[in-house]
């Protein structure tokens, strides 16, 4: 209230409900049941120092300012379709380049251990994040305006499907990070590793989360199709992740600690060809995990937010394609296998043409 004790009664003005105001501006987010309205933007009313409404000018009639509601919404439309078809070449080159990698070190024999097990299931599970990825995006964005009449269950069923298999794609990185560290750091103390609890790790404990998110999601903001990011709820997804990229993190800190004095001393090759393993996971876990860093700090302009939206949908798409680039594609061993391979097709065609000039 202000001084003298004027202030505006509250009202409907056919869209939203204003309270009791005192003299000034007030404002609420731009509704959601209007399809043209951009959700994002703010609406004003304004309470005059006598405690009356604000009148347009023009019409003489009580008027709130939604203007901003629809001011952007062509660009923010046409921006929105760059994300999605952006989300859509990405996880398509991710599903490609993955299955590429799980080609390769299924057809080489030479590459059959336990650590390449962990990076098949690594890049199964990005494969299948695309896959379902791909799909919610299709029936949320592509439909849209049907999704919004029918709000089917199926679409909020992708959506927990989406955040378990994200989920499981930080959770068996931290495998790789955890399996290293066993094999480096304990390995005096262990046998062979048993790969039966990296799969508890990275396929069964994603689980938790991901159910918890869901029952939370379908109890406190059950909104169409569980498409808002506007929730706390999602750090019940976004704690565990990061969470596993801070134990990973510190985790690889620890072994190239270890590797680096054990360079110092022995300059051996085997602690080589670990510093690489770890140097690979190393710098993938800050790509990966930028965009948690960076969540809470989604900036409030509306160009700036533009530049935020689209860096998090690069980082956040393209994992798949990262994740192929660093383990496999830029491997050396992949590549040694490889040139072997072709120096063999090579040998065994000229002794073929040799064969057949006789």
């Amino acid at each position: 209230m202000s001084s003298a004790g004027h202030f505006c009664n509250r009202t409907w003005d056919g869209w939203l409900c204003w309270g009791d105001t005192a003299p000034g501006t007030v404002m609420q987010m731009c509704p959601e049941y209007f399809f043209d309205f951009d959700p994002a933007e703010k609406v004003t009313k304004v309470c005059n120092p006598g405690g009356q409404w604000f009148h347009h000018p023009e019409s003489n009639r009580v008027w709130t300012n939604y203007t901003q509601c629809q001011a952007y919404t062509k660009d923010k439309l046409k921006f929105a379709i760059s994300l999605y078809y952006l989300a859509m070449v990405g996880h398509v080159m991710s599903i490609v380049s993955l299955v590429i990698c799980l080609i390769i070190f299924s057809y080489f024999k030479s590459l059959s251990c336990q650590r390449i097990s962990l990076h098949k299931n690594m890049f199964l599970s990005f494969i299948l994040n695309s896959i379902i990825t791909i799909m919610w995006l299709s029936l949320t964005v592509a439909n849209n305006q049907a999704i919004n009449a029918s709000n089917p269950v199926s679409c909020k069923v992708l959506a927990a499907l989406t955040q378990y298999t994200a989920t499981s794609n930080y959770f068996w990185m931290l495998c790789e990070g955890i399996y290293l560290h066993t094999l480096i750091i304990v390995a005096v103390f262990v046998g062979e590793q048993q790969l039966f609890w990296y799969y508890i790790v990275g396929w069964g404990f994603p689980i938790v989360p991901a159910i918890t998110y869901a029952v939370a999601r379908g109890l406190y903001f059950n909104d169409k199709c569980w498409i808002s990011s506007d929730t706390h709820l999602l750090y019940i997804i976004h704690g565990p992740i990061q969470a596993a990229l801070f134990v990973n993190f510190f985790f690889l800190l620890n072994i190239v600690r270890v590797l680096i004095t054990k360079l110092k001393e022995t300059h051996c090759a085997e602690s080589t060809a670990y510093m690489k393993a770890v140097r690979a996971t190393l710098i993938l876990i800050p790509l990966l995990g930028i965009q948690f860093i960076l969540f809470p700090w989604r900036p409030e302009g509306r160009i700036s937010r533009a530049i935020y939206d689209f860096f998090i949908n690069i980082f956040s798409h393209f994992q798949g394609l990262l994740v192929a680039i660093i383990f496999c594609f830029c491997n050396a061993e992949v590549h040694l296998n490889i040139i072997f391979e072709c120096i063999a097709d090579i040998s065994n065609w000229q002794d073929c043409c040799c064969y057949d000039s006789r």
